[in-house]
């Protein structure tokens, strides 16, 4: 085939014909089929100097699927373009686009990025499951005592609701399953988002711009008129979102962003300091949740093992005599890996008038934290910890989603 990868020069005519031949065809059919039964939530289909490789992501982590020949890779990426929507000329420039399967009565939505690296264009796809948005917020597998704060939030009439944490630790998942559960034909219900995620009936959904500066500040602006009863914000990035969302809040307007903090308290400060007034941070929050996934183990290859007391006094885990730990020795179920899915774990903290109060006094994340630890909130760590005390999960798998406290 036609192609000098070294200069750059992708022969488009001989890359649309070949896209289009059965076998090329069938090869990304296979693909997406294959990923989906092996319940990955990426696609990763990355250009190599000498072959095209294939990674899925499996419960947060990538594993290698299989590799293609390097004549057939402009083919394939020029079909997954042909597919999403996108520009099938430009070779130059990320593009971003989006497909829909279906598979097995199901309706898969796939997220389409595309990058030049100098082999050629890397594809990733993010499967979209809808299905998983309608289970409900107790069936992400989070332990009752933060779930029950956090639905007692999610019923306040107005004000903001933040869910913090790093990328790909659930929060859309988790934002998407509580307005589904607030859908009804009585609610307005509003999102601005970058990119839309889950297409979902009902719900107005609208995607910011910024090359014609459509921003989430103009475009919350805008919904403001549009009489929302519920506002969803994909992300608070700057003074203006947040200053916009904040008032938003404040006159009648229950609304649900998501910020990058390593735990609920975090978010707090992080309003501070993109410029926010305290009081109006103080007046606006109900509740902040901060969230990780954890790997559950195999239930098919789950055997207890023995933690030394002294590994646990380093790790300043406090358990008793008799606890017992579970690991996943590994099977062809999990791949060999021990897991088997994830699960939510939920650090809730209710904005209460004691915390307030230390809010606009501008106390650090550290104070607000050691008061509200001190009146029953459950750290990560502690809600982690005790799915490993129930045998859902495993130490290593606490002490990689979660930080010392």
């Amino acid at each position: 085939m036609a192609n000098t990868e070294e200069e750059g020069v992708v022969d488009i005519q001989e890359a649309t014909k070949q896209s289009k031949v059965a076998p090329i065809v069938k090869v990304v059919n296979l693909m997406v089929a294959e990923a989906l039964e092996s319940r990955a939530s990426d696609i990763h289909v990355e250009p190599q100097e000498k072959n095209l490789r294939i990674r899925y992501r499996v419960d947060g982590a990538l594993q290698e699927a299989f590799s293609l020949p390097k004549k057939d890779q402009n083919a394939i990426i020029t079909r997954l373009k042909i597919m999403s929507g996108l520009d099938i000329t430009e070779w130059r420039i990320p593009q971003d686009g989006r497909f829909r399967i279906r598979m097995r009565e199901k309706e898969v939505d796939f997220r389409v990025s595309i990058l030049p690296t100098n082999h050629g264009g890397k594809v990733v796809m993010r499967a979209l499951d809808k299905s998983s948005l309608s289970i409900g917020l107790d069936k992400l597998g989070y332990l009752p005592q933060p779930l029950k704060l956090f639905e007692q939030a999610i019923t306040k009439p107005y004000g903001m609701i933040l869910v913090t944490g790093p990328t790909g630790s659930g929060k859309s998942t988790t934002l998407y399953s509580i307005i589904t559960q607030l859908n009804t034909n009585e609610k307005n219900i509003v999102t601005i988002e970058d990119p839309v995620e889950y297409q979902v009936d009902g719900i107005t959904q609208i995607q910011v711009n910024p090359s014609i500066e459509f921003t989430f500040s103009t475009g919350l602006r805008s919904i403001l008129r549009q009489t929302p009863d519920i506002v969803l914000i994909g992300e608070i990035r700057d003074f203006e979102t947040a200053d916009i969302a904040i008032k938003a809040s404040l006159t009648g307007q229950l609304l649900f962003s998501t910020l990058h903090t390593n735990d609920a308290c975090g978010a707090i400060t992080r309003l501070m300091d993109m410029g926010v007034e305290p009081f109006l941070v103080a007046s606006s929050l109900v509740a902040v949740a901060a969230q990780r996934l954890c790997r559950k183990i195999c239930e098919n290859c789950k055997e207890p093992y023995e933690i030394t007391p002294a590994v646990l006094k380093r790790l300043n885990i406090k358990t008793s005599k008799d606890a017992t730990f579970y690991h996943g020795k590994g099977c062809s179920k999990c791949s060999n890996t021990g897991y088997h899915g994830r699960m939510g774990t939920l650090e809730v903290l209710l904005i209460d008038d004691a915390i307030r109060d230390l809010i606009i006094k501008g106390k650090s994340s550290d104070e607000i934290k050691e008061y509200a630890v001190a009146n029953g909130m459950k750290t990560l760590r502690e809600n982690a910890f005790k799915k490993a005390l129930s045998g859902l999960t495993t130490i290593e798998e606490v002490l990689r989603i979660t930080t010392e406290e």
